[in-house]
């Protein structure tokens, strides 16, 4: 697995909720290359609750959403934005668990649409949610004059991420 380098880290104003490191009420995603998925791992926190000790349904949705923009950007190098999303709750996560694992990858791509699978396991490995995100993605000219999006790449060094 390769750590992926996020384009917009050093990037003034950047404060996305889903991926910044200095949004302290985001969730701080960072995420992996293993083969043709994108991986995240995350620790939940009680802040983000719904129920108690129970992960709020609006967070799980901004996890997975997140992931797949990340399959966009990694796997097509441009930006897009979600036009749908279809959701599906399998099992409830706690805000105590010691870490989720995200996968996501690409299901389909026609023309500018790119279908993307993802899925968020708790850390007994269980399917806890699912998600199929259809992303409208952008030519490569308009993702950088827009979305400030040029590239994404790896770190050179494989790494096992600490779960």
């Amino acid at each position: 697995m390769k750590k992926i380098i996020n384009p917009w880290k050093d990037m003034e104003g950047y404060n996305c909720f889903g991926c910044s490191p200095d949004n302290e009420s985001g969730v701080r995603m960072e995420f992996y290359e293993d083969g043709d998925e994108i991986v995240s791992i995350w620790k939940p926190r009680p802040e983000f609750q719904g129920w108690l000790n129970t992960l709020h349904g609006g967070i799980q949705s901004v996890l997975l959403d997140e992931i797949c923009g990340w399959v966009v950007f990694r796997k097509l190098q441009t930006a897009g934005v979600t036009s749908k999303m279809e959701t599906r709750f399998r099992k409830s996560i706690s805000t105590n668990d010691t870490h989720l694992v995200l996968r996501a990858s690409m299901r389909e791509q026609k023309r500018n649409l790119a279908l993307i699978e993802a899925r968020l396991y708790n850390s007994a490995g269980e399917l806890c949610t699912e998600a199929l995100c259809t992303y409208f993605t952008f030519p490569k000219e308009k993702a950088e004059t827009e979305m400030y999006f040029k590239r994404c790449d790896v770190e050179a060094e494989e790494i096992l991420p600490l779960i």
